[in-house]
């Protein structure tokens, strides 16, 4: 297991519960945690990198506690955090011989081919940087030095679609050099981690408001639109949640084929995963 967390919970001082009693299992593969600015992503990340202290749970990455691994274990993780980086006063040139006596597997010769791929100046000052340079220059750094595991807050965030493309890219072949590899990214963007993930947590306020496979999540999630008496006629064993419209009501599921096949004159649409984060975190239980 990469990453086993349980129970996790951390209160400012302010008295926000940031993190409320949060379990998240990340074995081998791609994982995604969505949520909105200030669900709660970034303190998740910095906590499992010891940045902030918990006040209960456990957190344990390759099966241990996060307080005893050893400087070996701690390189093969590749870090990226949303408001961390380089000094902008730096040039890659710099930060290459940095970056080789860091990491004891640092890859010279692939960071310097990436970085002529991604077509990044080498004597330019970071600051100079645009936002999308800046995060390739980030990632190419975590999948550098043979990393096993990535944390990924927020990579492509202010990013054009183009340079989202590009990193996601990078990480799809980051993976396929070795399928052990894991990798923990969170978005507010819900169609970069659609097409990346194999599993997909969302977080609100704090809390784990759902979790599941991605490719079931998108095959067999639905939204019926329903009148007022088709609602109250209509089979409830399998909607998650349901809100109240001014046609009647938005009923999320996890069986669609089931509406279809027994429902047949209620509407039932394809739910994007935009609609089930908001049906997850508002709508209300049956």
């Amino acid at each position: 297991m990469s990453i086993r967390i349980d129970d996790l919970t951390v209160t400012f001082k302010n008295g926000v519960t940031a993190v409320d009693h949060v379990d998240l299992e990340i074995p081998h593969g791609i994982f995604g945690l969505l949520g909105e600015n200030g669900a709660g992503k970034s303190t998740i990340f910095k906590m499992i990198l010891g940045l902030i202290a918990k006040d209960s749970g456990t957190i344990q990455l390759f099966d241990k506690e996060i307080q005893t691994l050893n400087d070996k274990e701690k390189q093969q993780l590749g870090v990226v955090l949303s408001d961390s980086g380089f000094s902008g006063y730096l040039t890659i040139h710099d930060i290459i011989p940095i970056l080789d006596h860091l990491y004891e597997h640092f890859d010279k010769s692939f960071f310097v081919k990436q970085i002529q791929r991604f077509g990044l100046p080498q004597n330019q000052k970071i600051k100079e940087f645009s936002t999308g340079m800046k995060a390739k220059l980030k990632i190419l750094t975590a999948v550098s030095h043979q990393s096993k595991l990535l944390l990924l807050d927020e990579p492509t965030a202010g990013l054009d679609v183009t340079a989202r493309d590009e990193l996601l890219d990078m990480l799809r072949e980051f993976m396929e050099q070795d399928e052990s590899r894991s990798i923990l990214i969170s978005s507010h963007i819900s169609t970069d981690l659609e097409t990346l993930c194999d599993d997909l947590y969302m977080i609100d306020k704090g809390k784990i408001i759902f979790h599941e496979d991605t490719d079931v999540l998108l095959s067999d999630y639905a939204l019926l639109k329903a009148t007022p008496q088709q609602y109250t006629n209509m089979d409830k064993q399998y909607i998650l949640k349901c809100k109240k419209e001014n046609y009647g009501y938005r009923c999320l599921t996890n069986q669609k084929q089931y509406y279809l096949e027994n429902e047949p004159n209620i509407a039932i649409e394809n739910g994007t995963i935009d609609e089930v984060i908001t049906m997850m975190s508002g709508g209300a239980e049956i």
